[in-house]
């Protein structure tokens, strides 16, 4: 674990909420002059602390309306089995998020697409040809009431 100060606390809830803020903008906000602002950055990307930067896109705006969890039980819980499930869901663009998970089910998958005629197409075309997959449970979003990227500091 790194050690964080309250600056690095201060400088990284700022870049989460904004990763386009100017350097001069965020050492005023944080209490320093530029130069040790910029250095502290660059300090925290490169121990891996901030991993990257990306622009957050509304989803609905660029077409993908429909947001779906899957549940997916693998036939198998051998490890070149998952392996293979994970290399398969990778190359797949309409998954998002992949997560190996305890409980009913052995992942969670996150997927995005423009509507359910477009699901139905995911499933059959693509995830059902995964010969790993045992089963599936989809689980379509029908409103987000929060959807935060800022991830808590511990203190």
């Amino acid at each position: 674990m790194i050690k964080l100060d309250n600056i690095d606390r201060k400088i990284l809830e700022i870049l989460q909420l904004n990763g386009n803020i100017t350097n001069a903008q965020l050492a005023k906000e944080v209490g320093l002059s530029p130069a040790p602002t910029l250095e502290r950055v660059k300090k925290l990307e490169n121990t891996g602390l901030i991993k990257s930067y990306h622009a957050a896109l509304d989803k609905e705006k660029i077409g993908l309306g429909v947001n779906i969890f899957v549940s997916v039980t693998l036939s198998s819980h051998k490890m070149n089995q998952i392996m293979a499930f994970v290399d398969k869901i990778d190359k797949i663009e309409e998954v998002v998020e992949c997560h190996h998970i305890t409980g009913q089910g052995d992942f969670l998958l996150k997927v995005l697409v423009k509507d359910i005629p477009s699901y139905q197409k995911l499933i059959l075309d693509t995830l059902s040809q995964i010969e790993e997959i045992g089963s599936m449970q989809s689980m379509v979003i029908l409103s987000t009431f929060k959807e935060s990227k800022v991830i808590p500091i511990p203190h």
